[in-house]
């Protein structure tokens, strides 16, 4: 009994058509494989498959899904039939797990510079993969390793066997000894010629347009470069030459050569004692305003030629200066002069005066510690005498006027007083007293005169008056009135005439009111020299020290540090403006 064989199931299926490639991919294809050396290659000996891909039709697939058909490699495609009317293919086991591998493959995540490196990788050793994946795959089944340097190098090496590509003959330089047997055959990839003749065709040398336009934009670049390089080149050179090596000398000379110099600082002000300023803005003035004038003139007078030649003459300042052991720069020469020591005098001694809190500050440079703080201490001697001899003329002056109005008060009163005496010897007693005696004796006997007529007129009113009263009265008023004219004859006398009594009594009021008024000059003047000496005390400046002078242990100058970088930005600073203005005289002088 024969058994009849079982029947497969096949299941139909239509291939998609090939999806039509972008104008960008085409184009970024085509861009890559101008950009990428790509080996010359001889048509391959082996026959290739040229049965037509069919353009779509149902074909007999496995039950299982696999991934789309792609036309398999040479060693296991198997042949297509066409015996039937339905034309299509069966999807064998291998080509099932073709599949599956690229499916793995593709979930490697592998670039696509990967894939393109190992598609040409796979041409090299004469393999037709039908896509990126396949040729990873086709790679991995010979046991070549795609991504490996080595094989990656071997394109750049034009193996035999190439194929043809763009219409261009296959691998010219198949006919060398290094390139025969195939690709890589031996390993052997050393350098070789081209014999001349043979009909070996080589490329051509033209360019296209856009390689052309990118070869100039390339060489306008590097020129760009080239000039960059070459202008920060002359640039570096230039700042090295007019500022590294100037700010490099300079602190070469702070740091080796320039000797040590050492301060000495003092701080003193100028007060004037206590008094009542007669000036109705003097409570509001503060004490440091009212001797700022003096303060100034101290300060310049410390900073004076004149106390430059005491301080020489005193302590020899241009000698100590001209010593060997000072560096040339701040050396004097031996025979300086007077001049010269005046401007290292400047240089070396400072002095500040600070007009908010009435404080001068004076700071005096010398090569030795102990010579600095003597320089200091005979400086603020000076000071101390130019205080005292500021206001001394104006004291001396005031006080002597003061003095001299006293002396002619005194001797005045005295002149004075020395008449009133002598009148008063002259007359012997006291003239007006004299007067009044007599005005009082007229006045007592014009009195009595009044009654004694009064009494004869009451006699004379009688009938028969009694002759021997009448007579006794008359005699009365008779005598009365001789003795009033007596009276009045020595008053008159005493009041008229050279020798008056009137006369006298004036000349003695007038003695005792120019004693009066000496007196009271006297007074005056005493008080006027009261408020010279007062005013002259009050002007009497003194200088208080208020941080003694004392010698450093450490050198002050000069600042090295500070020094260098001040230089580094002074020549920077001068460059920089000559290079502006040069640049602009530049572009004056072009346009």
């Amino acid at each position: 009994m024969t058994t009849k064989p079982k029947a497969r199931k096949f299941r139909i299926k239509r291939s998609p058509p090939p999806a039509p490639q972008s104008l960008a991919a085409a184009a970024r294809n085509s861009a890559e494989r101008e950009a990428e050396p790509v080996p010359l290659r001889q048509p391959d000996a082996r026959p290739r498959d040229t049965t037509p891909e069919r353009p779509g039709g149902p074909r007999p697939v496995p039950d299982a899904d696999p991934a789309p058909q792609r036309p398999a490699s040479a060693g296991t495609a198997e042949p297509a039939t066409a015996e039937t009317a339905r034309s299509g293919e069966v999807s064998s086991a291998s080509e099932v797990a073709g599949e599956q591998d690229m499916d793995a493959i593709r979930r490697e995540g592998l670039t696509g510079r990967q894939l393109r490196m190992a598609r040409r990788v796979a041409q090299k050793h004469g393999l037709a993969p039908t896509s990126d994946f396949d040729a990873v795959r086709l790679l991995r089944a010979r046991g070549i390793d795609p991504f490996q340097r080595s094989n990656m190098l071997e394109l750049v090496v034009p193996q035999a066997g190439g194929e043809h590509r763009d219409g261009a003959p296959g691998d010219m330089m198949a006919q060398l000894p290094a390139q025969q047997g195939g690709a890589g055959h031996g390993r052997v990839q050393l350098p070789q010629t081209v014999p001349a003749g043979g009909g070996i065709n080589l490329p051509s040398t033209e360019l296209s347009p856009a390689e052309r336009r990118q070869r100039e934009i390339g060489d306008i670049q590097r020129d760009i470069s080239r000039r960059r390089r070459r202008k920060l080149g002359l640039l570096i050179v230039r700042l090295a030459f007019f500022v590294m090596l100037p700010a490099f000398a300079a602190g070469y000379y702070f740091y080796k050569v320039a000797t040590p110099m050492y301060a000495t600082n003092s701080q003193f002000m100028l007060i004037q004692s206590e008094g009542t300023s007669t000036s109705p803005f003097g409570g509001l003035l503060p004490t440091q305003f009212a001797n700022s004038q003096d303060s100034i003139a101290t300060q310049a007078y410390l900073q004076s030629k004149d106390a430059m030649l005491r301080l020489d003459q005193d302590v020899g300042f241009k000698a100590h200066f001209s010593d060997e052991d000072i560096d040339p720069i701040q050396r004097l020469t031996e025979d300086a002069t007077n001049e010269e020591a005046y401007k290292i005098y400047k240089k070396n001694v400072k002095i500040g005066y600070d007009p908010t809190e009435g404080v001068i500050r004076m700071e005096v440079v010398a090569a030795d510690p102990e010579v600095s703080t003597d320089f200091s201490r005979h400086l603020l001697e000076y000071a101390e005498e130019r205080v005292n001899n500021l206001s001394k003329k104006k004291r001396e002056d005031g006080m002597a006027d003061a003095v001299e109005g006293l002396d002619l008060a005194q001797q005045n009163r005295r002149e004075v007083q020395q008449r009133l005496i002598e009148l008063q010897v002259q007359n012997g007693v006291d003239p007006e007293a004299e007067i009044v005696a007599i005005r009082s004796q007229i006045t007592t006997y014009e009195g009595l005169l009044i009654e004694k007529e009064l009494e004869l007129a009451a006699l004379l009113d009688n009938v028969r008056p009694n002759r021997a009263k009448v007579d006794g009265a008359q005699g009365d008023v008779r005598r009365i009135k001789d003795q009033l004219d007596k009276l009045n004859d020595r008053l008159n006398s005493a009041t008229q005439g050279e020798n008056s009594l009137a006369k006298k009594a004036v000349e003695l009021q007038l003695a005792q009111a120019d004693l009066v008024a000496a007196d009271a000059n006297l007074q005056l003047a005493q008080t006027g020299l009261e408020a010279a000496r007062s005013e002259a005390n009050r002007q009497v400046r003194y200088l208080t020290v208020a941080v003694e002078p004392v010698a450093p242990q450490e050198p002050t100058y000069p600042r090295k540090f500070e020094n260098t970088i001040l230089a580094f930005l002074i020549f920077a600073g001068i460059y920089l403006m000559l290079s502006l203005t040069a640049a602009i005289l530049r572009e004056q002088v072009t346009s």
